[in-house]
């Protein structure tokens, strides 16, 4: 199996600093500071790639799940919220907000429900982060 490896540097202090992610890839390579991951500022965030890369796990684990089932896919469509919070005096991600949406022909409500539950379950991302809350909306559309 392949291995994947990204990159960080960061220069200065917490507040005034500034740093770069870069993906391995070259499929990104961004800035973030402590603005673009502890307020509102321009940037990005390990956190939101951690709601990217779920986000993504997840959808192609249903995918590939309704396939195996016999209802290929038309389209998913998934947003993943992460939420950073503060426990006992740690910023810690204390929960992870799955919303997808699916079209998927002959596919009724209650096996896309348990297809969905499964992927959250079984997707690579979710296991790596198994401390964390996973809160999902599946709706079919």
């Amino acid at each position: 199996m392949a291995n994947r490896s990204a990159e960080a540097v960061w220069e200065g202090t917490l507040k005034e600093g500034k740093g770069s992610l870069k993906l391995s890839s070259g499929a990104f390579d961004g800035a973030y500071s402590f603005s673009s991951r502890f307020e509102e500022g321009t940037g990005t965030n390990p956190e939101e790639l951690i709601a990217a890369a779920e986000a993504g796990c997840f959808t192609m684990a249903l995918g590939a799940a309704l396939e195996r089932a016999g209802f290929p896919v038309e389209r998913l469509h998934t947003d993943a919220k992460v939420h950073l919070e503060r426990v006992n005096e740690q910023l810690s991600i204390t929960r992870i907000d799955l919303v997808t949406e699916g079209r998927v022909p002959n596919l009724d409500d209650t096996q896309f429900q348990e297809q969905a539950q499964a992927a959250k379950q079984n997707c690579i991302i979710s296991r790596a982060l198994g401390g964390v809350e996973f809160n999902l909306t599946a709706k079919l559309v």
